[in-house]
């Protein structure tokens, strides 16, 4: 039979075969077909011999073709079929889709989709008959029958998409569903159906199955709906990280976890891979990338930024175009998540209406750590991102060459946070990646060098600790390293001290990265520069602590330990010990030859031997020895010669020049430390071995200094030359030389009194011999701080910095304090007898104090070892609290008037620097620190005492030493101890928890203060007024305060409308006429500058909110939850707006008051238009919410808006008056101009004001319209402002200048503001 069909349709008419095929029954033809097509013989000529036979032209021979047509696709997806076979058959299908008339075509598309809905197909090899079929359809322009009504083909083309996409489909045919659409032509509404049935169909497919689907998606989305495509996709992945980290963090015995982690991470990896080459081909799907990283930037990021939407930008960095905008979008999104954090730590008003979301810090550092699973597209990007925080946030260089320290107490500070990020980033990432530890080694190294003259700590601190992590894998890049000790040299000292440290443990583990840096340093050591010289110093003293000798004591003296992971990779231990004293002693000769070098390299060479001694204390005999010689030629040997030193040899002149060549009074302070501690520690043990002979020169020492005290206090000032009649000024040769002298003088009294009081075992001689030294010191001391006040130069008087250790001040305090032990009453009572003596101990403490704020540590031995520090500061602390606790100032100064402070108010200084500075440079030892303090705290107690309540304990002290000078009467009250008291209490109130029951008493102990007490001193008003909204901002907002607070103000100043009386309002005493302007008006200014900066903060997040929901499906509940919200916003608005209607009336005094009014009322009015834009925005859906709206601007309109017309009258008739005082006192004063400068700078900002309040004006009109609610019933608009060049009033104005210079009229037609309302009081 199949030979006959074949024959006949060779022939050149198909009629005989037409009439053959008729006579078939429909059976016999499909099985014939099916036989052939399973036995592979001739399937595709029998297929175009059958279409042949029925033309689609007939009506019989459409619907016999619709027939064979099903048969093919029943072949098709049983799968009997050979594939070549099959692609043939195919192949004449689609060519002959477009013959048949349309209804046959919806039929058979029908087919098609009940098919797929049924889940009936097999193989899904037919699919590829889809597109065909439904591009054919849409071709056909007449009405078809489609269900109960007609349609067009394009129509029911659409319609048969939206069945197909609402049927079920069976997951192992979406892949090919996906790829079907590709070739079939959509609208955009199509496409958007077939997108959103695709992303529906994610959860259902096993992960492996995503990424191949994800990439048929990205091919269908070059038709449309891009955006939709990577939303879908982000939102999958960062719901399945979700559910992910809540598995691992779930239950232990959790045996069942629906995905392994590796896994998860290598479908993502694939899936962003697929999507960076997508952007490659299509920059529009890039495009739509980057909107929506720059929508998750603005407004609420929860759904667009996540781990995986964050490692995909990073991948999207490798394509050129948008590298720099990705990364200048994600550095911004980085800086405005830790600034919104900061925002939200501040304000509770804005934690109660925000949810704690997570931190985009987080979400970088889970990139790093899923990067791991080979994701290297991404490691690039993470690595160049690092590096710019790194770049843009780190510390900056400030005007007097200081850096902003980053320390820990200081990096609250968003862009400290963002350094560390990114420093963090590269930490983590250099962990795991093996293959770029060299570019970051690199990289860092390079910006060390190169950066060398701005503050590069951070880096410094990062190089420390990719080294500290694992010295032994930073071997294979030795080379760069010893690459860059070439470069030390031309380096700032801070930066080369800071990298040798970092280095540090590298030079135990690799013998020829220690050996090149000694060649380098020993090349500096001859430098003609003066830094290269005190580096070389700095490197070798830094070897001489590292490298320990046999028989030194343990590390446990040491004062800065090394890393425990540096210590188990020496390699060398074996022969290290004998190795390391040759090598010692060798740097100890190159050291020597530092000796006579000048003064600076001395002093740092001093001070590190006296490291070098403690950590490695075999060098004992070696460095004693240096010193001693270094003192012997300054030191006088006869024992009657005075003055015992021999001060002129310290001096170096060069012509012109004079300069200090010897500081012998750092070489001293040294000597005696090195002794103490040779004597306390060293001694003991050698002792036991009796080892005389070598005891021999500290014996001399100790003689040497014995002399030195004796003959210091029996030398006269003139025996140095240096009474009241010596030359002290700077601009003379001698009298440089003498201050000079002087120091030295006061520098060796310093340390003399150390030494005898260390030394002294509470000896009565010994502490009158103290007290003599310091009458020599105080006697010199006076005569240069006259000679500097009588002078101009105010040199001489910039303190120098005291010789006295942080320990021994400590140490001394406690004594004159608190030492009540019998035995010592006596001798302590020659010291206790001397005010001065103990002024001095206590100023001293406050210098050290005001050193660590400054610099983060203090000058003298162990000053940069933190732990010390902070014991020091803990037993200073405990003492002055101690002392100003138990003797008020009152009660000192009542006894006797004397010139200076009273001890009393040092102390409470002293304290004041020592609770900020503790906050700033100790912040996790902060519960440490209070413990400390807290006299009564035994070490056995059990119950655990939290830092509020300790620090509760300490506020009431303060507490009650701020009542007493508040109830004394006027003229004994302390303003400065006030001051220095509210300090104290702000300071410590930070420590307090602000949901605890300590800090609400702590701020209604504030509030009633300030409500009761009214002392006319204005810098103390504004600390405690600063103080008060500081704690009530972690409380409530504080606009009710400001309310009240502009009330008051407006009571005492009156209003600008003398007519009117003003009820006085009495709200808060510490507002009176004294304080009111400028004080409390510019503290409230500012106040309400920050609430209107959380609101605009506010508005901008529901901008972005309302811009991602607008979506088709977006009901009027899509904003049913910014509600609450928007409520806070319309009442945080309209109580400033009450504060502002009160302050707009108050005759505020010219200057700061008035402007800073003027510009926080343009600020108003801007946000009140952003939040009416945001209505514009959203008004469709959110009818409810306009009643409060209608209500805000309501108030705005009766208010405040005629009272600014008001307010500028005034300020111009002010500015016009002062104009005319200015002219008739011209002759007398120079006055005039000033003021009539201030007059214009006030004038300034009322243009901006007029123009956001047409601004705001000019949107309601908007909004009334859009809304159908009527806004602008209670708004007059304002018509007064005519600024038409009038001629006749042009010619007043002109005659009015020529007849009298400079009468101010240029405002007249800006005068004609409406009428000022009068308040009924």
């Amino acid at each position: 039979m199949d030979q006959k069909i074949l024959s006949l349709a060779a022939e050149k008419t198909a009629d005989r075969l037409q009439k053959f095929l008729q006579t078939l029954k429909e059976d016999d033809l499909a099985n014939l077909l099916q036989n052939q097509s399973v036995k592979g013989k001739a399937a595709g000529a029998l297929l175009r011999a059958i279409f042949k036979g029925f033309p689609c032209s007939e009506e019989a021979g459409a619907l016999r073709r619709l027939k064979i047509y099903s048969c093919c696709v029943q072949l098709l997806e049983s799968g009997d079929l050979q594939k070549e076979v099959a692609s043939e058959i195919i192949g004449l299908l689609m060519l002959e889709v477009h013959n048949f008339p349309g209804a046959l075509l919806v039929e058979l598309a029908n087919e098609f989709v009940d098919a797929v809905k049924e889940g009936n197909l097999t193989n899904g090899k037919s699919l590829e008959l889809l597109p065909i079929i439904f591009t054919a359809l849409a071709t056909k322009k007449e009405n078809l029958a489609y269900g109960k009504g007609e349609l067009s083909g394009e129509e029911c083309k659409k319609q048969l998409i939206n069945t197909l996409c609402s049927g079920r489909w069976d997951h192992q045919y979406v892949i090919q569903l996906t790829s079907m659409f590709k070739d079939v032509p959509l609208t955009a509404e199509e496409v958007e159906i077939v997108v959103g049935k695709v992303l529906t169909m994610f959860s259902e497919l096993n992960l492996q199955e995503v990424p191949p689907l994800v990439y048929q998606l990205l091919v269908l989305s070059s038709k449309g709906s891009r955006k939709r495509v990577l939303e879908g996709i982000i939102a999958f992945f960062n719901k399945l990280d979700k559910q992910h980290n809540e598995e691992q963090s779930g239950d232990e015995l959790l045996d069942f976890i629906t995905v392994p982690s590796g896994e998860l991470r290598h479908v993502e990896g694939t899936i962003i891979l697929h999507i960076v080459f997508a952007i490659k081909l299509d920059c529009e799907l890039g495009r739509e990338l980057l909107k929506l990283l720059k929508a998750g930037q603005q407004g609420d990021f929860s759904s667009n930024i996540c781990p995986f939407s964050i490692a995909l930008f990073l991948s999207v960095t490798r394509i050129q175009r948008f590298e720099e905008q990705v990364f200048d979008l994600l550095k911004s999104l980085v800086i405005k998540s830790f600034k919104d954090l900061q925002l939200l730590q501040g304000s509770k008003f804005l934690q109660n209406l925000v949810p704690h979301r997570c931190c985009v810090s987080t979400m970088i550092l889970e990139v790093v750590k899923n990067s791991v699973h080979s994701w290297d597209h991404v490691t690039q990007g993470l690595v160049e991102l690092a590096f710019i925080l790194m770049d843009s946030y780190g510390p900056k260089k400030i005007l007097d060459g200081k850096t902003i320290e980053a320390s820990s107490g200081l990096s609250r500070m968003p862009n400290q946070h963002a350094c560390k990020l990114g420093a963090n980033i590269l930490l983590e990432t250099f962990k795991i990646h093996e293959m770029i530890r060299q570019e970051i080694l690199e990289q860092v190294l390079n910006r060390v060098v190169i950066r060398g003259s701005s503050p590069i700590t951070h880096f410094i601190d990062l190089l420390s600790n990719i080294i500290m992590y694992s010295p032994l894998v930073l071997q294979s890049c030795s080379s760069k390293v010893t690459e860059t000790f070439d470069y030390l040299s031309f380096l700032p000292l801070q930066t080369v001290q800071g990298l040798l440290k970092a280095v540090q443990p590298l030079l135990k583990v690799s013998l020829s990265i220690r050996d090149s840096l000694i060649l380098v340093l020993r090349k500096a050591m001859f430098a003609s520069q003066l830094d290269a010289r005190k580096s070389a110093v700095a490197g070798f003293l830094l070897l001489l602590k590292n490298f320990k000798v046999l028989g030194s004591l343990s590390s446990s003296q040491c004062s800065q330990s090394i890393g425990i992971s540096q210590v188990h990779v020496d390699v060398h231990s074996r022969y290290n010990s004998v190795a390391n004293e040759t090598f010692c002693l060798e740097i100890m000769d190159s050291l020597r030859r530092c000796l006579g070098q000048q003064a600076d390299v001395r002093l740092m060479l001093y001070e590190g031997l006296y490291d070098v001694l403690r950590r490695n204390s075999q060098l004992a005999n070696s460095i004693m020895e240096t010193l001693l010689s270094q003192l012997k030629p300054f030191y006088e040997p006869e024992p009657d010669m005075l003055p015992p030193l021999k001060l002129e040899a310290c001096i170096l002149t060069q012509g012109d020049q004079i300069s200090l060549q010897e500081p012998l009074d750092c070489l001293l302070c040294y000597i005696q430390h090195c002794l103490a501690w040779y004597k306390s520690r060293v001694m003991p043990l050698q002792q036991k071995e009796e080892e005389e002979e070598e005891e021999g020169f500290y014996q001399d020492l100790d003689d040497m200094l014995e002399s030195i005290t004796s003959r210091m206090i029996k030398s006269e000032l003139e025996d140095f030359e240096l009474d009241k009649s010596a030359d002290f000024s700077q601009s003379t040769g001698i009298g440089i030389k003498n201050n000079i002298c002087a120091c030295l003088v006061m520098g060796v009294c310093e340390v003399l009194i150390e030494y005898n009081f260390s030394v002294s075992n509470f000896s009565k001689n010994k502490f009158e011999e103290v007290l003599s030294l310091f009458m020599c010191y105080k006697e010199l001391s006076d005569i240069l701080n006259e000679k500097a006040g009588k002078g101009k130069t105010k040199m001489a008087n910039k303190t120098n910095d005291s010789f006295l250790s942080m320990k021994f001040v400590s140490d001394l305090l406690t004594a004159l304090f608190r030492d009540s032990t019998q035995s010592h009453e006596e001798s302590l009572s020659v010291l206790r007898s001397s005010n001065e003596f103990m002024r001095y101990a206590v100023s001293v403490a406050l210098q050290k104090v005001q050193q660590l704020k400054e610099t983060g540590h203090v000058s003298g031995p162990d000053g940069k070892n933190p732990e010390k520090v902070f014991q020091n500061l803990c037993d200073i602390t405990r003492v002055l609290l101690w002392r100003y606790t138990s003797i008020p100032t009152s009660v000192e100064e009542s006894g006797k008037k004397e010139k200076g402070k009273s001890i009393s108010l040092l102390c409470l200084e002293g304290l004041q620097k020592i609770f900020s500075a503790v906050q700033q440079f100790y912040q996790p030892k902060i519960h440490q620190f209070l413990r400390a303090l807290d006299a009564t705290d035994k070490e056995e107690e059990e119950v655990e005492v939290t830092v509020t309540q300790r620090a509760a304990f300490q506020i009431r002290q303060f507490q009650r030493s701020l009542l007493n000078i508040l109830s004394s009467q006027e003229e004994d009250f302390n303003s400065k101890e006030a001051l220095l008291l509210v300090t104290v209490l702000s300071d410590l109130s930070k420590l307090l928890e602000p949901s605890s029951t300590q800090f609400v008493q702590m701020l209604s102990w504030t509030t009633k203060i300030c409500k009761e007490n009214s002392w006319e001193d204005a810098s103390f008003c504004k600390g405690l007024m600063n103080l008060l909204f500081s704690l009530h901002v972690l409380c409530k907002s504080p606009v009710t305060l400001l309310r009240d607070l502009s009330q008051d103000i407006h009571g005492h100043l009156g209003d600008i409308d003398q007519d009117v009386e003003v009820e006085k309002t009495n709200h808060f005493a510490m507002v009176n006429l004294r304080t009111a302007a400028p004080t409390v008006c510019l503290l409230l200014l500012s106040q309400a500058e920050k609430v209107l900066e959380e609101v605009d903060w506010l508005i901008t997040k529901l901008k972005g909110q309302g811009s991602q929901e607008i979506i088709p499906e977006a009901s009027s509940q899509a904003t049913l939850p910014n509600h609450p919200i928007e409520k806070a916003i319309i009442i945080q608005l309209g109580t400033l707006l009450t504060f502002f209607h009160e302050l707009v009336q108050t005759a505020l005094p010219s200057g700061s008051c008035v402007d800073t009014l003027l510009k926080d009322l343009c600020k108003m009015y801007t946000i009140l238009t952003a939040l009416v834009r945001y209505y514009l925005q959203v008004c469709q859906h959110s009818r409810g919410v306009l009643k409060n709206m209608a209500k805000l601007v309501k108030l705005s309109g009766t208010h405040l808006t005629p009272l600014c017309y008001s307010f500028i009258s005034y300020i111009q008739n002010k500015s016009k008056s002062l104009k005319h005082t200015g002219e008739k006192k011209k002759e007398k004063t120079a006055a005039g101009p000033t003021a009539m400068a201030r007059a214009l700078r006030e004038t300034k900002p009322i243009p901006n004001l007029i123009f956001a309040i047409e601004q705001y004006e000019k949107f309601l009109i908007h909004l009334s319209k859009r809304s159908k609610v009527n806004l602008m019933q209670h708004i007059k608009l304002s018509t007064s402002r005519d600024f038409k060049i009038k001629g006749n009033i042009l010619d007043m104005v002109l005659q009015e200048d020529e007849d009298e210079e400079g009468t101010a009229s240029e405002h007249e037609g800006q005068n004609k503001e409406p009428a000022k309302k009068k308040r009924k009081k």
